[in-house]
């Protein structure tokens, strides 16, 4: 079956996914203010790329962009905004709708899981301050069957 990487298309695909969910959220009233300071110029482009390591595809986004610790403490120190990540999920399952990924189908059903986990756990565990996020996390590996547990100094 391949990795959920390949199924998503790849890169291309992955960007398409992340421009229609930032459209998106950039047009829901609460979402779209967790981006309100602005955005790096290729947010779509890094977004694509943490996904496609993420979903079994390269590792750019560490080689290139930055690590796990630096996304997640982006999204740190802003209090709890479950609300906020309720929508985010809304308008991520709405882009997987407007990629083309129909209801049932597997691919949708695991880059939902995917999402939902992540902007849920990872991107929301440390509300208090981005300042508790501990040095040297790594990216999180998804797979068809949800979270893959990384070995020791991988």
């Amino acid at each position: 079956m391949g990795t959920v990487y390949e199924a998503a298309g790849g890169v291309e695909g992955l960007e398409r996914l992340a421009g229609a969910w930032h459209a998106r959220v950039m047009a829901d009233d609460v979402v779209s203010h967790a981006f309100s300071h602005g955005f790096h110029p290729e947010h779509t482009k890094r977004l694509a790329a943490y996904w496609a390591e993420a979903l079994g595809g390269p590792t750019t986004y560490t080689g290139e962009y930055g690590s796990e610790t630096s996304v997640v403490r982006m999204h740190s120190g802003n209090g709890v905004h479950d609300e906020m990540d309720r929508r985010a999920i809304v308008c991520f399952d709405q882009a997987l709708v407007d990629v083309g990924l129909a209801e049932g189908d597997p691919l949708r059903e695991a880059l939902h899981d995917y999402f939902a986990w992540a902007t849920t756990t990872t991107m929301s565990r440390y509300h208090r301050s981005a300042e508790d996020v501990p040095d040297h996390l790594e990216i999180p590996r998804w797979s068809w069957t949800g979270l893959v547990d990384i070995p020791a100094g991988d």
